[in-house]
């Protein structure tokens, strides 16, 4: 256990993937010798200790270095249940200190030349670079907040390295005209509904051509998983590619689990050249939910908010990652997924401005069940004045059965489901009325929604029973159906 740090060291410290000469050797030994022991340091190359309230954020399974996935507890982490989920306990103390401004900044992906070797190096070099004498000034100044413009002045140009240069600010769009029909109708004011479609398992497309041709007829876009639940299916793109085919709308969904920061870049700009204009990022469930034999838990190249400062640079400022011009930029609606129950409140609406900073549009949440307390987050939200920067679908499920129920409710993170839902569909159960009370309870759910303030739309996720969403969009008197 680790002094600042509440939870053992991960894994074994990086090692360098190069050569090092002598001297860098021997500070990195110096630094871990001193950074191990207090902040279970991993020796990743880009310290990030001064922004999350000196806890290391490379304790956390995922390697996310942005804040919490959307499977967030202040309980423990549902990769590993035996520690606590590290961003909960980052959030939580910035909170309390009053440092949760420095949660904002979008900070870099790990620059992997760098893993293994220290980063104090780094940071006596831009102390050189200011000078010695200017940074005494600094230091002794007795103008207020001169100290920490000074040591910022210092660690701001390491911690955003130039091929990043991540903010904590609010970046609009830099096109005009809607660059999908999901974005159009969103911006027209109309209460837009979504829906997601499961990838089939093999190649046989039938079923898939089927649910895209019933759903296009209800809703105003499909999204088509990345692999939900780290179990391998048909890819989005290429849904999405066939859903463009029959005349429908694609959202195509985008897992940091299965993403290289090269990959992700690739797979955009095939995407936009094939007709795809949305594209939902997401950080994508853990492997350790798979069926196994699992895939590697413990790291993610770039998290869904680094996804959407990429995206958006693409788009908006035609540069790659590594700084190459693209002289045809993609164009495309940027999404993201909200969590709203996950955790504290607080804690993800700050998330969620974040998100909206890096480049996020609209959300899709996670699945709600509970539209009175869904509220609280929307007034958090409020508070961190983005409602009029995103666009926000509110997640639905049409629950089938009790069994479903009980599993969504103790084996899905992030999900919540009141008592009194469960209550309900127990009784259902026991009459055997269990799926007509499911799609009572969404809609009910629908017409409370549809009165919130700052919500735009559903997005509706019948795993399993896309049959089902034709009669729940008819009877709730939303969709196409009704505009038509």
């Amino acid at each position: 256990m680790s002094v600042f740090t509440p939870g053992r060291r991960w894994q074994a410290p990086f090692m360098p993937f190069k050569k090092v000469p002598f001297k860098k050797r021997v500070l990195a030994k110096i630094e871990l010798a001193w950074k191990g022991p207090l902040f279970g340091c991993r020796m990743c190359g880009n310290c990030l200790l001064s922004e999350t309230a000196l806890i290391c954020p490379m304790e956390c399974p995922k390697g996310l270095r942005n804040g919490p996935c959307g499977g967030s507890t202040p309980e423990k982490c549902y990769v590993d249940e035996s520690r606590p989920c590290i961003w909960y306990k980052i959030y939580e103390r910035s909170f309390k200190l009053g440092r949760e401004a420095l949660l904002l900044e979008v900070l870099p992906p790990m620059d992997w030349d760098k893993a293994g070797l220290d980063a104090w190096g780094d940071i006596f070099i831009q102390a050189k670079n200011i000078g010695v004498k200017n940074i005494v000034a600094g230091l002794t100044k007795a103008e207020a907040g001169s100290v920490a413009k000074t040591v910022e002045s210092i660690l701001q140009p390491v911690r955003q390295p130039d091929w990043w240069q991540g903010d904590s600010q609010y970046h609009a769009p830099k096109y005009t005209q809607p660059a999908s029909e999901l974005e159009r109708r969103l911006k027209a004011g109309e209460f837009v509904v979504t829906a997601e479609v499961s990838p089939p398992l093999s190649v046989k497309t039938d079923k898939l051509i089927h649910n895209i041709e019933l759903f296009k007829k209800y809703v105003t876009a499909l999204n088509f998983t990345d692999n939900a639940s780290a179990i391998p299916k048909m890819s989005s793109i290429a849904c999405s590619k066939i859903a463009v085919e029959q005349g429908a709308e694609p959202v195509m969904q985008i897992s940091a689990r299965d993403k290289t920061r090269v990959g992700l870049q690739s797979e955009v700009i095939g995407a936009a050249a094939l007709g795809v204009r949305n594209m939902l990022c997401l950080t994508g469930d853990s492997m350790v939910l798979s069926p196994g034999p699992k895939g590697r838990m413990d790291i993610v190249d770039v998290d869904s908010i680094q996804m959407l400062w990429i995206l958006r640079r693409m788009r908006d400022e035609g540069k790659y990652l590594d700084g190459r011009e693209i002289k045809t930029p993609p164009q495309y609606f940027l999404g993201a997924a909200a969590s709203p129950f996950a955790s504290n409140m607080k804690f993800q609406a700050l998330r969620e401005q974040k998100k909206v900073n890096a480049g996020a549009q609209f959300f899709q949440t996670n699945v709600v069940l509970d539209a009175d307390d869904l509220d609280n987050w929307l007034n958090e939200i409020a508070k961190r004045d983005i409602l009029d920067k995103v666009h926000i679908l509110i997640g639905l499920c049409p629950l089938k059965s009790f069994k479903m129920a009980t599993y969504m409710k103790d084996k899905m993170p992030g999900i919540f489901i009141p008592d009194k839902v469960m209550k309900r569909m127990e009784l259902a159960e026991q009459k055997g009325n269990a799926e007509e009370e499911g799609v009572q309870i969404t809609l009910e759910l629908i017409q409370k929604i549809k009165t919130k303030q700052g919500v735009h739309g559903i997005h509706i996720m019948a795993v399993g029973w896309e049959e089902i969403v034709p009669r729940i969009v008819e009877e709730a008197g939303v969709g196409l159906v009704v505009s038509a």
